[in-house]
């Protein structure tokens, strides 16, 4: 066997870390071995020089974060499943807690 093919299957047995660190380098190597360590759900952060540049992520983590770029959208999502009376927010919840002084003077 080729030493990425007993990697992996170490890998599977062991259960890999939550969190790997490849270079750049290893990552041009092994990105198969990579690939397959983030498709069990493992996150592989990428360095250059020691530095992190970038992370690999399973798609569904990479999916959920960008779904989360829409905080409007994600906002009204949020308020179909809440009952805002069951929780006790009315409208008074918030009177008061937006300052409506005209603010400082700005001058271009």
């Amino acid at each position: 066997m080729r030493p990425n093919a007993i990697m992996a299957i170490e890998m599977a047995m062991k259960r890999a870390p939550a969190n790997r660190r490849r270079s750049i380098a290893e990552a041009r190597h092994d990105l198969a071995a990579i690939v397959h360590e983030v498709e069990q759900g493992t996150h592989v952060e990428v360095t250059r020089r020691g530095a992190p540049v970038a992370v690999i992520v399973p798609i569904a983590d990479y999916e959920r974060a960008e779904k989360g770029k829409d905080f409007w959208k994600a906002y009204l999502e949020w308020r179909k499943g809440v009952d805002l009376r069951k929780l006790r927010i009315g409208r008074s919840f918030m009177k008061g807690v937006r300052d409506r002084s005209p603010g400082r003077d700005f001058n271009w």
